[in-house]
């Protein structure tokens, strides 16, 4: 089958904007871009109108599952609603633009096998299944009460482990339950009580145990972290990316850059939640946003410093702690910090891509992936049309249509 795109202009990053041009696709592959294309008589035509494509987006830090992560939530709700709601989220993903994630906790086999026999429309997924976390560490959601709320099924292993060894049991039962890369939670976070953005959480010899055993299988180990001490010991540890990473510094950044460690920095999370708050109903809600405000304090300036080191950026927006749908607006944080729209793009496109592995994805060029979105005005003028999804008129992917 083939779909021809008609009358397109052309975005890829660093790159002048290809004017006047027809796109064509067979089997999910950019077989051919030119001016004039000769097509089969039984073509799937698009026109493009004059509009911008360019290639659809991958999120690289989400939770395609989640709802907020309220324990009141989990407690009160049957198990069944944990996947159903994956339904909209996933719809309101590609409506943003974003045809690709990286699924950083909470998703399991299910998601990545229902997207690919096209049981819903969904992006693609890169799954971690469920973060490593320690005994008392951030997702460790065994409350004061007594009671545990943590999601358990079959196939979607618990992630508390502590020790060498039982670090390195869970990362094989991770692996086992479908995980394309191992998440580990290697500080305090916001979300989880008793717990602090500041202070590191696993130690040395566990954290170079997951690693050892995710490089034996060929899988990338990512940090939720915002400590400085913590970022510094997945470094050494051999990490491949840190999430959030709010008190970097110039040090840790210039080390991140030198050992080619990624940067999620996740900038609209934090910006989101502190303009917008915790339900009035969330128990932990006082907590949650105590230490929002330290984090909002220094976040952005921050991670400032890791751009202007040299550090590679990530695209990703922690969806699913807010709601989804909103995943092009953190191009326009990452500008704020310094970025060029060029490399805003990027960032969320062909870097994504390839830290993901691929060297086929993130570009509107022939015999890539065909994933793409068609837009009403140039962002490398402005990043902000992106935010609204309104501006993103069509999104394909493997060359099928999936937002008109």
């Amino acid at each position: 089958m083939q779909t021809l795109i008609e009358n397109v202009n052309i975005i890829n990053p660093f790159e002048e904007v290809k004017n006047s041009q027809n796109v064509l696709i067979e089997d999910g592959i950019i077989k051919e871009i030119s001016s004039s294309i000769n097509a089969k008589d039984n073509v799937n035509v698009i026109d493009g109108e004059d509009n911008y494509l360019l290639s659809g987006f991958i999120d690289c830090h989400c939770h395609i599952f989640a709802k907020g992560f309220h324990k009141e939530e989990n407690m009160a709700n049957p198990l069944g609603l944990h996947f159903y709601n994956a339904v909209p989220h996933a719809s309101q993903t590609i409506n943003a633009g974003v045809t690709t994630i990286r699924d950083c906790g909470s998703a399991d086999l299910s998601f990545k096998l229902a997207q690919q026999r096209r049981l819903f429309t969904a992006p693609k997924i890169h799954l971690s299944i469920t973060p490593l976390v320690m005994t008392g560490g951030h997702f460790d959601l065994l409350l004061p009460s007594g009671f545990d709320m943590e999601v358990m099924y079959p196939g979607f292993p618990k992630g508390r482990c502590d020790g060498v060894e039982e670090v390195l049991k869970k990362t094989r039962e991770v692996k086992r339950a479908g995980a394309d890369f191992i998440k580990v939670m290697c500080s305090g976070g916001v979300l989880t009580t008793n717990t602090s953005p500041e202070f590191p959480q696993f130690n040395k010899k566990e954290l170079k145990t997951i690693v050892k055993e995710a490089d034996a299988n060929e899988m990338k180990v990512s940090a939720h972290c915002h400590s400085l001490k913590g970022m510094n010991n997945c470094i050494d540890a051999g990490f491949s990316s840190i999430e959030h990473g709010t008190f970097i510094d110039k040090k840790t950044a210039q080390k991140m850059a030198e050992k080619n460690v990624s940067l999620t920095p996740t900038l609209l999370v934090h910006q989101f939640l502190y303009k917008n708050g915790f339900p009035a109903w969330d128990n932990y809600a006082a907590e949650k946003t105590a230490k929002l405000k330290e984090i909002v304090k220094v976040h952005k300036e921050n991670i400032s410093v890791a751009y202007s080191e040299g550090v590679n950026l990530l695209m990703g927006t922690d969806s699913g702690v807010i709601p989804h749908g909103h995943n092009l607006e953190e191009l326009v944080h990452l500008t704020d910090i310094g970025m060029s729209e060029n490399e805003a793009i990027a960032s969320g496109t062909v870097k994504a891509a390839e830290f993901l592995g691929f060297d086929n994805l993130g570009l509107v060029k022939e015999n890539y992936i065909a994933d793409l979105i068609l837009v009403n005005s140039n962002p490398l003028d402005d990043v902000s049309i992106l935010s609204d999804n309104d501006n993103i008129l069509k999104v394909i992917q493997d060359g099928i249509q999936v937002k008109n």
